[in-house]
């Protein structure tokens, strides 16, 4: 698909809005409740979701939005055959709660299956990347969210050694036996979306999830790695794609295992 031309301007802008959302309850605070699924969810999320919302319908309003709250709240858009959004609103909220500032603002374009197109915002850090047509970014945000010091990213090739990333909050003994399997002895911890990012702007080579995730999760930086060199497939190989519903073994927008790559590692 030929993508808007306005694209990569209202995404940005609705995520540093909603960054600014929740630097605002980081700041005092929050409140912590829990979903019908027993993840955590705070005002953050719901405040920093209503504000990506509003910039998408403003700007695209026939592209349907896919939005972690909202479908914890069953409003689900009907994506069959069409492109859409993908929005995690506040990515990594352990890391939130515990003050770890490694969480994000995630939001994608999908198409026939595949994020075109992506953002990830990193509030607390002042750091964002973006991906899309083959091209990423990496870019720094002023104390009045606005981007500065843009510079291009790329995928490193593929040393003697190789760095897995992986979860901080959700090991499992999956990852290690692949760690031990690949011959990975060198990884990293870290929060939310950012290890998709870690791979993208050459700092790490592989990042194994074998947990549980969700398409929201992953889209956004998952489009950022992809426009880096890189590539994300399922743990057997197979492609790794987008727009899960009626799926007869898990959840609508539930993602199988996978395995995110840099370019030629």
């Amino acid at each position: 698909m030929a993508l808007p031309d306005n694209l990569a301007e209202t995404l940005a802008r609705a995520a540093l809005d909603a960054g600014r959302e929740i630097l605002a309850v980081y700041r005092d605070g929050p409140t912590v409740s829990v979903k019908s699924d027993c993840t955590p969810v705070t005002e953050a999320d719901e405040r920093a979701e209503a504000v990506i919302l509003a910039r998408l319908a403003d700007a695209f309003p026939d592209i349907p939005v896919v939005a972690e709250e909202a479908v914890a709240a069953g409003k689900v858009p009907d994506i069959e055959g069409r492109s859409f959004f993908l929005v995690d609103p506040l990515d990594g909220t352990r890391e939130f709660i515990s003050r770890r500032d490694e969480f994000t603002v995630n939001i994608a374009l999908i198409d026939a299956g595949v994020p075109v197109a992506g953002i990830v915002y990193a509030p607390a850090l002042k750091r964002a990347y973006w991906g899309a047509d083959g091209v990423a970014e990496k870019f720094d945000v002023s104390d009045d969210f606005t981007m500065v010091d843009r510079r291009p990213i790329r995928c490193r090739a593929k040393g003697e050694r190789l760095t897995a990333v992986v979860s901080r909050s959700h090991g499992d003994p999956e990852t290690d036996a692949f760690l031990d399997r690949t011959g990975i002895s060198d990884h990293t911890t870290v929060g939310s979306s950012l290890k998709f990012c870690l791979l993208a702007e050459g700092l790490a080579d592989v990042y194994p999830r074998f947990g549980r995730t969700m398409e929201w999760d992953t889209a956004a930086g998952d489009a950022v790695l992809r426009a880096a060199g890189g590539r994300v497939t399922r743990a057997d190989g197979s492609p790794f794609l987008y727009g899960k519903t009626n799926q007869q073994t898990d959840t609508d927008f539930a993602n199988p295992a996978f395995i995110g790559w840099a370019s030629a590692a």
